[in-house]
């Protein structure tokens, strides 16, 4: 893909309140470490991680959404009236229907001939979401387009901290880490064509994608089932009020009582994830005639210390010319590349003219890279 006429005029961000720090995951998961007989400070040591961001409970994802939205029309200067089409693109949704996008929609009083829809595909949402407004605009369909996600983290680490502390087991302890990186948080790509930029800045040159879904079941996140692992199953799985909510469910007639669930076989998606990465970055390179020393900045979707090194060195990218902010906020699904772009720009490290690669990679496996002159 390439194109010529495509800009990413602002991007907005809303950060959630709630600072929780590793630290205070892990006070809370003393039980397990004693256990386990394992020091504290295992999971920064794993991660990289220090503190992540959450929402209040029970905190309507669409606000967060529509919040970031605000913030990135403003920045430049483009009504509502200007979007044609915008895409909810996050992991997490406020229901199976209707879209997220509608209440976004609603909140910003988006013009009623625009396109509003959901777009999934794990933490490529974002980007995904940047190529098919791009495509519109590249076609003549649209002019103006926004997308916007948000991501909680909250409720799955509530759920998984809970399961680690009944079950006290190693092998949910390495299932449940990639979890307990999540972060919160909500963002909003706002993308035009040539006659609605203002600045004539950010301009999208094109991309690739590549795939591997084979490992789709590497990384997965959802709802699943209680009732087949009804009574002692239930009970070690999911402790005492599990074999209660069962019974429940049983006495009612129910099919299904649901919970969420995560898993991730960390080691090989890191492994896979690397060697998909590669091949994307060489086709991405061949793409646009570059090689590596030809981008000036990179800005990678944010999982950890370790996923970083591993990248980074795979694909022959020195450290400084990548920005992170894992750190401090985790990893925030679809929210973590564009927001850790507005803040590396907000922080100068981007800078006008500067040649920057956008490397994003989901659950699926999918990896999906865009260039861009800054």
């Amino acid at each position: 893909m390439k194109y010529d006429r495509v800009h990413i005029e602002a991007i907005g961000y809303e950060l959630p309140p709630v600072v929780v720090s590793t630290a205070e995951l892990e006070s809370r998961l003393s039980p397990v470490y004693q256990a386990l007989k394992m020091a504290p400070g295992q999971l920064e040591l794993l991660t990289g991680i220090s503190e992540r961001r959450w929402w209040e409970p029970n905190f309507p994802i669409s606000q967060g959404a529509a919040a970031a939205a605000k913030k990135a029309l403003a920045s430049a200067d483009v009504s509502a009236d200007d979007i044609d089409v915008l895409i909810y693109a996050g992991v997490c949704r406020e229901q199976f229907e209707p879209a997220t996008a509608c209440a976004v929609a609603h909140e910003l009083k988006i013009n009623s001939h625009a396109s509003i829809f959901d777009l999934s595909n794990a933490c490529l949402g974002v980007l995904n979401g940047i190529v098919d407004v791009a495509n519109r605009i590249e076609l003549g369909q649209a002019r103006a387009g926004l997308v916007v996600s948000a991501e909680t983290a909250r409720e799955i680490n509530e759920n998984v901290i809970d399961r680690m502390v009944r079950t006290k087991s190693p092998e949910l302890f390495r299932e449940s880490v990639a979890t307990l990186t999540g972060g919160s948080g909500a963002v909003a790509v706002l993308v035009t064509g040539e006659e609605l930029s203002r600045e004539k800045r950010r301009k999208l040159l094109g991309g690739v994608t590549q795939n591997a879904p084979q490992y789709n079941a590497l990384c997965r996140w959802g709802l699943q089932s209680l009732l087949p692992a009804a009574g002692a199953a239930a009970e070690r799985v999911f402790g005492h009020n599990a074999v209660a909510l069962v019974q429940k469910g049983v006495d009612l007639g129910m099919r299904h009582v649901m919970i969420p669930f995560m898993e991730t076989h960390a080691g090989e998606v890191l492994k896979y994830g690397v060697e998909l990465g590669m091949r994307t970055w060489q086709s991405f390179l061949t793409k646009f005639g570059w090689r590596s020393e030809h981008l000036d900045k990179v800005i990678c979707h944010q999982v950890g210390a370790g996923h970083r090194e591993a990248v980074l060195k795979a694909i022959g990218v020195p450290p400084e010319k990548d920005f992170s902010t894992f750190e401090y906020l985790g990893n925030i699904g679809t929210v973590s590349l564009p927001i850790t772009a507005a803040i590396a720009e907000e922080r100068e490290f981007l800078r006008p003219g500067d040649r920057v690669g956008f490397l994003g990679i989901g659950s699926g496996l999918n990896c999906l890279m865009l260039g861009l002159e800054w």
